[in-house]
Formats: C-alpha cells, structure tokens, sequence
C-alpha cells in the first residue's frame, strides 16, 4: 500500500439515505477516483456524539465491491484489546484486503475516557499494551499478557486474518510516533505544518531503526478538513467553518491555520507541500456550501492533486 491513496470521510448525507441510494452514492465514490472511504469513532463525544467504528465500517464495506474503508480514528483506549482483535478478524474475513484500522487515544474531551471508566492519564499506555497484545492475536500467536492496564492468559483468535490489516498510527504527540515506530504500518497526521509532519516521520524512522522495524513499508497520511467552493473561497471557509465548530465545539480560530479552503485548485495547492513532505495517503473531510456536492468537489480536489505531483516512489 505504498501508493498515493485517497479517501473521502463518509458522506454527510449517506445515513440518511436507502439502502440502494447509499450503493449508488459509494459507487459515486469510487468513480470520482478515491480508494477508500473512511470514518470516525466516538462513544460520547462532548455533547454525546459518536457513532461505533466498526459497526459503521461493516456497514461500508457491504456497499461496494472494491472500495476500501478506514476507521481514522478508533480510540483504542476505550476497549479490551481481545474484542478488538476479533473485530478486526472479522472485518480481514468479510471485505479481504479492504479494512485499514487507525488507532488513537484521543483526549480533546476528556470525559468521554471517564465514563467509559478509562482514567485519561492513562490512555497512551492502554494503547500501547492493547496493541501488544492486538498484534501478537492477528499474528495467529496464543498471548498471554500481563500489563499495569490488561491480563490475558493464553488468549487466541481464530481464523486469523489471510491479509495483512494496516495499523494506522494517529496522534500529534512524540508519544504516538513512537506508538507508530512500534507497532504501526504508517502515521496520520492532523493539524500539523508541513515541516512538523516530515519531522514526523523523519522521527517514526529512527525509532523504527531502533526497534529492529527498518523494512516497514510505511504508509504515512494527513486528515485534513478542507472546505471547497467551485467558484467562492469565502463560501468555502464559512462551510469548514460551520462544520468543525458543529462537531468539536470550538472556535474555528483554533483551527484556521491547519485548514485548507478555496476552490478545488487552491485546496489542491495547499495539500500538495505534504505530498512533497512523504505523504502518501490523503484522507479529506470535505464541507461544502451544499452537502450534496461534498464528493464531486472532492474528486476535483483529487484531481488537481494528481496534477500537481508526480508517480510517488516506494519509500
């Protein structure tokens, strides 16, 4: 998976749609050239938001043949890694080759970790155990584990999955590019500068180098909000603007600097440095004006980015 990938957040509009006019609007998907799409996961986000990664997940992947689907991001901390590992299972046996799991440990509200009874503290190190512990079950080994957060004895998954699952390391922190050096297949960065993702993974790369992990082949991405407009920046930052502020319940101004808006070709140059920075998987959240016209604007967003940037190398 060391080509230039694209994916599209699901579709404001998809689950309010029937079965077959979601078909239809996956289909759509696919023809406007992105490979995937890809999803949140919340259990009770600030207001109670969310929506369950996996449940939505197996959702995707029933509507399209080909199109891959992401979990960008699940927090891992809120779950026993053994459930997790099945899941996964699972999705590897019901769309083969076509499942990427990102992994988080989220933060931005704190009390959705306490009243699932995780202290908030301690959500990086139930991370880190639980893909121990996650990695070495898909792997096909009996695990037995004993950690400050999980113990499990002798635990297996079977089937194991035929195809290899990427593990999307996400996080801004030095602690989540080490989780990714780790145990990752690539990191996904997310309002951060061009000069800080290629420090990024210049970091990633060095601590995979001292784990013993020199021969990834990484899949680093960014996530970005992009707002679009066809013919008015101004309707396309109000349209990011309104959607960031609905979902995180902050001021936008927090965000700003880390979000692209414009038309297609502006949004598409304001991307194109992290392609140059070794990005090579491009997950877009677009707002538009019109939400019926999110996946058109962001085909054309893909397709000025292809223009820009040349056949990636393998890295």
């Amino acid at each position: 998976m060391n080509q230039l990938r694209f994916g599209l957040a699901t579709p404001t509009t998809l689950w309010g749609l029937d079965w077959l006019a979601r078909q239809q609007q996956l289909q759509d998907i696919a023809a406007a050239g992105f490979d995937q799409v890809f999803l949140a996961d919340h259990v009770s986000f600030r207001n109670g938001s969310g929506a369950d990664g996996f449940v939505e997940a197996a959702s995707l992947a029933q509507l399209h043949p080909s199109l891959a689907v992401m979990i960008s991001i699940y927090l891992l901390p809120l779950r026993h890694p053994l459930p997790v590992a099945r899941q996964i299972a699972s999705m590897a046996r019901t769309a083969p080759g076509r499942f990427i799991f990102g992994i988080g440990i989220g933060g931005e509200d704190p009390h959705e970790l306490e009243v699932c009874g995780v202290d908030p503290k301690m959500r990086g190190r139930r991370a880190n155990e639980s893909l121990s512990i996650i990695k070495g079950l898909l792997a096909g080994d009996t695990v037995s584990f004993k950690g400050a957060q999980f113990q499990v004895d002798k635990a297996r998954i079977r089937p194991t999955p035929a195809l290899p699952v990427p593990m999307i390391v996400g996080g801004r922190s030095d602690a989540a590019l080490a989780r990714t050096a780790q145990f990752g297949d690539g990191w996904i960065g997310v309002w951060c500068s061009v000069k800080r993702f290629q420090q990024a993974i210049g970091i990633i790369a060095d601590r995979a180098q001292e784990a013993g992990r020199a021969d990834v082949q990484w899949l680093h991405g960014y996530q970005p909000w992009v707002g679009v407009d066809a013919k008015r920046p101004e309707r396309a930052e109000a349209a990011v603007k309104t959607g960031m502020e609905g979902f995180y319940k902050i001021p936008f101004e927090n965000f700003a600097r880390y979000t692209p808006s414009g038309t297609p070709q502006q949004v598409a140059e304001q991307l194109a440095p992290y392609y140059e920075a070794g990005c090579r998987m491009f997950n877009i959240k677009v707002c538009a004006e019109h939400p019926e016209e999110e996946i058109a604007l962001g085909a054309e967003v893909v397709t000025c980015l292809k223009g820009m940037v040349s056949a990636p190398p393998d890295r």
